[in-house]
């Protein structure tokens, strides 16, 4: 099993090249099972989870040529099976983004219930409360998730009034509406850059969506579909990383391909904390000439501070003057991280969805164990502060959504080498 040793101490400068986003990614390779019509796409990250989606792909029987520097041609054309097993669905949770366009195209799609990450329940309920709010039937039983479109007109447009702005739900709403008949109105829809992309590539396939980035989405289904190319966009949740990385280390790293309005809320929460973000010709810069400050922060949906940056900024404030309390409000178990930082010396009290961090704690190197993705690149940020040597446990979670994180660290300066074996 790879694990990463880590010599703290070390200054990061120079740049990291951002990868294509991850979380928009997943659901636009789903898409591409709403049509028959070929999907050239752009920009996909080389993550594990990445792999896996293509690889459920071709269970289905999706044609796929590639990828061949992060682009590939999908060809959706002979689809054999329209039933997710649990052998890959355990692994990824995002491969529950397939049903909606399953059901969109077949009429019919069964699914294990998904896996994934350990920090929540993260209930599939939205998503199925979308797909029959268009009509749709569902059953659940052993594990399985069975869904079928009515059969006099499949699915039917209707409004569909999200409980919580939930990213994948919406990504289902959505490509679910392009094969109703008539009009849908997703309401308290998420406005996640994600969110738009996927809109975007969505249109470019041939459907007809307005409103995507903001709480409410209108579709015009029956979407004729078309050949179509796409870039993924930038990710922000790694751009956001290494802009905490040059914080954390006191460099200055350039995150090519960074967008400023992607992390507004992590920007301002940054500044609040001392560290400068400006934008290059590139990307972003992020550099800090004096200490580190404290600031209290609230996770929530976008454009508040995402969810996906709260491990990472955590660490951060391990190392700020005065005392920080950070709100988790998205996933209620989302500070498993807390005790591996506290192996390396962090002072943090964690009760419910609320830590207190004690900055200014002197870390030291010790073995410590990822639990998701999100919590172990968290402790490998410490691992650069730490006095000595960190080694990581169980990186595959790292490397389910970060393209070659050792060497981008590397390049900037740090002492990182990846082990496998015992």
């Amino acid at each position: 099993m790879d694990r990463l040793q880590i010599e703290g101490g070390h200054r990061l400068d120079g740049s990291v090249q951002v990868a294509g986003a991850k979380n928009a990614a997943l659901p636009i390779l789903a898409a591409s099972l709403l049509s028959d019509r070929d999907l050239v796409l752009g920009n996909l990250p080389a993550v594990t989870d990445v792999t896996a989606m293509l690889e459920l792909l071709r269970e289905f029987g999706v044609r796929i040529d590639g990828p061949r520097q992060g682009r590939l041609v999908l060809h959706a054309t002979g689809i054999v099976n329209t039933e997710a097993t649990w052998d890959i669905v355990r692994r990824m949770r995002a491969s529950f983004l397939v049903l909606a366009p399953l059901v969109a195209r077949f009429g019919h799609a069964r699914i294990s219930r998904p896996g994934g990450c350990s920090i929540g329940t993260r209930p599939v309920d939205l998503h199925l409360e979308a797909l029959a709010a268009l009509g749709a039937s569902v059953e659940t039983a052993g594990g399985v998730i069975d869904v079928t479109a009515p059969r006099a007109g499949g699915l039917q447009g209707g409004r569909i009034n999200l409980a919580f702005p939930s990213v994948g739900a919406t990504h289902t709403a959505m490509m679910a509406a392009t094969a109703a008949r008539g009009e849908t109105e997703i309401v308290n829809c998420a406005r996640e850059p994600e969110i738009v992309d996927v809109a975007t590539c969505l249109a470019r396939m041939g459907a007809r969506i307005e409103g995507a980035g903001t709480h409410r989405i209108r579709v015009e289904g029956l979407t004729l579909w078309q050949p179509a190319e796409h870039m993924i966009l930038p990710d922000r949740i790694e751009a956001g990383t290494y802009l905490i990385a040059a914080a954390l280390t006191g460099g200055q790293v350039e995150v090519t391909g960074g967008r400023l309005e992607h992390l507004g809320g992590v920007c301002e929460v940054l500044d609040a904390a001392g560290v400068t973000v400006f934008p290059s010709d590139r990307g972003l810069i992020a550099e800090r000439h004096g200490p580190l400050r404290s600031v209290d922060m609230t996770t929530g949906p976008f454009p508040a501070f995402p969810t996906d940056l709260q491990a990472q900024f955590m660490t951060l404030m391990t190392q700020a003057e005065g005392v920080s309390t950070i709100r988790e409000t998205v996933f209620e178990n989302r500070f498993m991280h807390v005790p591996e930082l506290q192996r390396l010396g962090a002072n943090i009290e964690h009760r419910g969805s609320v830590a207190r961090v004690r900055g200014r704690s002197p870390l030291d190197g010790a073995s410590v164990m990822a639990t998701d993705l999100r919590a172990s690149m968290c402790l490998v940020l410490a691992g650069l502060v730490a006095r000595g040597w960190t080694t990581v446990n169980r990186v595959y979670h790292i490397d389910r959504g970060y393209e070659d994180v050792e060497g981008k660290l590397r390049r900037c300066g740090a002492r990182i080498e990846r082990r496998t074996g015992a």
